[in-house]
């Protein structure tokens, strides 16, 4: 008998093969197969390629005990022609390390409810939980929308609770991997026992056995990253989406999708409700709630009653005696009272390193990098200059072009390492650390790290937006936002959209144990329209205004855009090939084809990037036409063509 079997590899369409003595074999058994002179782990798929080829049908070699149920090739199918992505990579999201066939894994312990500590719902919780329930356990899209502090987290752990108990699996999905840690004693406390851990830093030993025992149905519940998505869950009954609106959910590398997206699409395979949290929504979940596509359950209040902090605005213009200097008198007075209270104050800056860039005072060369068109960041802790796209490392003792010496380097702007050593000098006699990636590297250190921040050893914090996300420290009380002027942010259509979202979610972090907290926000645009929606707080205000503004400039999501990037070790080469591609993609009705242009940053890792960007109605489905003409186009081997499917970023 002839079964399509799909290989993990660059193929938009399964392979033929026999099943011999296997018999009859269904879409998603997992089998062994010759595949050219190597043996390949494939799926069975659901459709048999046409094809007027003659060819050596090759018979399957192996049957694998477990196998993927129907509704993950659905949404495979449906995952790999919404993003243009082909089918055979899409299986090799969820397909895993191939080891998981062929070594005997450690076990699982079977998740069971061991409920330690009793947290009991306030009177808001309560009715969003019985909102929850009221819309049901088939599909549906609700969004658990609450003030920073409000207990959303507990709200959706009562869910959860109640799915494991009809013995099925949850995931949740979290938009950091660096969030995981602390989830994972939140969890423990609440259930009893530890959810499994998936991003792309577990052990190879610890993905065999967590894929393993999720195929198997032993794992009941699953904390994880964007790829936690395309685990092999056997009977999924619930998946929420943790800070639905962070940006982190979009993978722009690689393969590229938003997990949120994903999410929900998936939830509509498995006929399940998914549920989507945040205290601000993205624009898009904003617009579904208004045309009552998705439900909405809100929390008004924080738990327990604590009042949201209390802004102060202090303008940079008025004090600035000492040039590069990035700490304000008036902010540091009012810094200096919260510290003698012993509470925790953080300084908040959204740049790494120590200096954005650097120019020579002699010869007024700047540090760039040698690979893409960006300056050089200046990392002082390693005392290098740092590419944050490519990775590119270099020391700043350059030849002068002016001079027999080397360049001496100005720095210029604010880093969090910058503050850092800034905040030393003031305060020599507090424990001051930085919470950034960069410093996050050991498993370990930043355990202990976090450990020390709860406990209140630590007096000043140093942090990235990396700290906006999901941490909860009970002494934290004073927040500094360095930099508040939001200008130039980049070639983001949604950047105000994501700076309101984002200063929400830092201001949260403050006061959620205490009545007296407090934002400052050092800026040298006290009057900037941003600004002015951050303090305000009124998020369905600026999302109004938003739509409106989206509408009426014919912007997501009232538009689809779908982007076409092409890069090339030559730039007259990459723009040739795009003008050809625009040609072939002119004949899509009902769509504008822009560009091409060149890239904001024309050239990332020595290759030259232009792009085109495509404009249909939202309600077009174009993916399947793009990609029929995309097929029929021949590419030059010397660029690379990524499709991104509702971008976010457009450098």
């Amino acid at each position: 008998m002839k079964v399509p079997v799909l290989i993990p590899r660059i193929f938009d369409h399964p392979h033929t093969y026999l099943s011999g003595k296997f018999g009859k074999l269904k879409p998603g058994s997992i089998v062994l197969v010759p595949f050219g002179r190597e043996k390949e782990i494939g799926v069975v798929w659901d459709r048999i390629e046409e094809t007027n080829k003659k060819f050596h049908i090759k018979t399957i070699l192996e049957k694998k005990s477990v196998s993927f149920n129907k509704n993950l090739v659905k949404f495979i199918n449906w995952f790999s022609l919404y993003n243009l992505v082909p089918k055979g990579m899409a299986l090799k999201m969820c397909l895993g390390d191939k080891s998981v066939f062929s070594k005997n894994l450690d076990s699982f312990q079977e998740n069971t409810l061991r409920k330690k500590n009793n947290f009991n719902l306030n009177s808001e919780q309560n009715k969003c939980l019985s909102d929850i329930n009221n819309f049901g356990d088939k599909f549906n899209v609700t969004l658990l929308q609450g003030v920073t502090g409000s207990g959303k987290t507990i709200v959706y752990f009562e869910k959860i609770k109640e799915n494991i108990l009809k013995n099925k699996q949850s995931l949740v999905l979290l938009p950091e991997i660096f969030l995981t840690d602390q989830f994972n004693q939140r969890f423990e406390d609440y259930f009893g026992f530890k959810p499994a851990i998936w991003h792309s830093k577990i052990t190879k030993k610890n993905r065999r056995i967590i894929w393993k025992n999720i195929i198997n149905g032993k794992i009941k519940l699953v904390v994880g990253a964007r790829s936690s998505l395309f685990l092999p869950f056997k009977d999924l009954g619930l998946i929420v989406v943790d800070e639905e609106h962070d940006s982190s959910y979009k993978q722009d590398e690689g393969i590229r999708y938003n997990a949120r997206d994903m999410a929900i699409s998936r939830a509509s395979m498995e006929n399940i409700p998914v549920l989507l949290s945040t205290s601000i929504p993205s624009l898009e979940t904003y617009n579904n709630v208004k045309n009552k596509k998705y439900n909405l359950t809100k929390l008004e209040k924080r738990y327990k009653n604590f009042s949201l902090p209390n802004t102060e605005v202090v303008n940079l213009n008025l004090d600035r005696k000492k040039k590069n200097i990035w700490l304000d008198s008036k902010t540091l007075n009012l810094v200096r009272k919260y510290l003698e209270k012993k509470d925790q104050v953080l300084f908040f800056l959204n740049r790494r390193g120590y200096a954005p860039f650097m120019i020579c005072k002699r010869c007024g060369s700047k540090l760039n990098c040698p690979n893409c068109s960006i300056f050089l960041t200046f990392h002082k802790h390693i005392n290098k200059a740092m590419c944050h796209h490519c990775g590119y490392k270099c020391n700043t003792n350059q030849k002068c072009k002016k001079s027999d010496l080397n360049c001496e380097f100005q720095m210029y702007g604010p880093g969090v390492e910058k503050i850092f050593a800034e905040l030393k000098q003031i305060f020599p006699e507090k424990k001051i650390k930085i919470l950034s990636s960069d410093f996050l590297n050991k498993k370990k250190e930043t355990k202990n790290l976090l450990a020390d921040i709860e406990n209140n050893e630590v007096n000043i914090l140093v942090g990235t937006q990396l700290i906006s996300k999901g941490f909860n420290f009970p002494n934290l009380n004073c927040i500094v936002v360095v930099d508040a002027d939001f200008s130039g942010m980049g070639f983001d259509l949604r950047s105000t959209e994501k700076n309101i979202q984002l200063y929400n979610q830092l201001s949260g972090r403050a006061g959620r144990f205490s009545k007296d907290s407090l934002v400052i926000y050092q800026t040298f645009n006290p009057f900037d329209e941003t600004l002015k929606n951050v303090i305000e707080n009124d998020p369905d205000k600026f999302l109004e205004e938003e739509i409106h503004l989206r509408k009426e400039k014919n912007l997501p999501p009232f538009t689809r855009l779908i982007a076409l990037i092409i890069a090339s070790k030559n730039e007259r080469d990459g723009f040739l090939e795009a003008q050809k591609i625009k040609k072939n993609l002119s004949s899509l009705q009902n769509t504008e084809v822009m560009g091409p242009v060149t890239s904001p940053i024309f050239k990332i890792k020595n290759k030259y990037r232009t792009r085109l960007l495509l404009r249909s109605k939202s309600n077009l489905f174009i993916q399947k036409e793009v990609a029929k003409i995309l097929k029929k186009i021949n590419l030059s081997k010397k660029i690379k063509l990524t499709v991104d499917v509702d971008p976010l970023n457009f450098s």
